[in-house]
């Protein structure tokens, strides 16, 4: 991809951010579309994120996702934020809209929408009953989609109690949908009358691959949807235990996939080539095929 002065950009922001696969999903997704732009990774610091959107816009940079520590400290710095990320309390996407006499940079979530087409590749979410392990930023976003869905009932466990209790709070407040929430050691309790599992939490995530799963085979049935949004390893161990019952299995990656498309159709009003953009993630991952996920 030839960049030069017509060349636009966008970027992702983190700390750290070595690690993003982003960078080659997105350019995938560019070269594909045969589109001027360039995507680019900014390390960015806690203490140098209040002079981002200025330093950005300064740069005419076109729109940027954001990931780890930035998606809640970011959002004081915007001008304006879609109602739906004001509600997760949560933002990985920023658009920059160019007026003549101002600059707007609005925050979106676009990762909400990329796990319910996820899951919903895969199965019918209407009146499931749905366990959400982790109360951190992920299960926040997911468990204001799963509201959206008419779904039967949302469970959220963690080791934290008083997170879970606060996450529970906060979503049944702002939405008159009561979520439920139990501490993670009474899992087998509520496992009973689970349809979709979702793992939120970063456990077997690369480099720690080899975490223990958070259940086992032997917890599980066959009747039911396994969804881990840990991308790296495709097949986490969570994901290993629900092959051995023979459950239905949801990778991240697909969420991955789907939450940067809904970020470029922000940005540029086009469809992303979402072949391409799996095409290099899993390239990157060493992964071959997707057809058991």
């Amino acid at each position: 991809m030839a960049i030069d002065g017509n060349t636009k950009i966008f970027g992702v922001i983190g700390n750290p951010i070595e690690h993003s696969l982003s960078p080659n999903m997105h350019n995938a997704n560019l070269e594909s579309l045969g589109l001027n732009y360039v995507y680019l990774p900014f390390h960015v610091y806690e203490d140098n994120i209040e002079y981002l959107i200025d330093g950005a816009k300064a740069l005419n940079i076109q729109g940027l996702n954001v990931t780890i520590p930035h998606k809640i400290n970011v959002i004081k710095y915007l001008d304006e934020i879609d109602p739906l990320a004001e509600k997760i309390g949560a933002v990985n996407t920023i658009n920059f809209e160019y007026k003549s006499d101002k600059t707007i940079a609005k925050g979106y979530n676009t990762d909400v929408l990329g796990a319910m087409r996820a899951l919903k590749e895969k199965t019918d979410i209407k009146d499931k009953d749905v366990l959400v392990l982790g109360a951190g930023g992920a299960s926040r976003a997911i468990c204001y989609g799963l509201t959206e869905e008419n779904v039967n009932s949302i469970t959220i466990l963690n080791r934290n109690l008083e997170r879970a209790l606060d996450l529970a709070g906060d979503i049944t407040s702002s939405t008159e949908y009561t979520v439920n929430f139990d501490d993670f050691e009474n899992i087998d309790t509520h496992l009973r009358d689970t349809d979709i599992i979702i793992n939120t939490t970063p456990v077997g995530m690369y480099p720690n691959i080899y975490d223990k799963p958070l259940i086992y085979a032997q917890q599980m049935n066959p009747n039911m949807v396994v969804f881990d949004i840990v991308y790296t390893p495709l097949e986490t161990g969570l994901l290993k235990e629900a092959k051995k019952i023979g459950a239905t299995r949801v990778s991240g990656l697909k969420m991955f996939v789907y939450q940067g498309a809904e970020s470029f159709k922000i940005w540029t009003g086009k469809d992303a080539d979402i072949k391409a953009m799996e095409k290099s993630v899993m390239k990157e991952s060493g992964i071959h095929s997707l057809k058991d996920f």
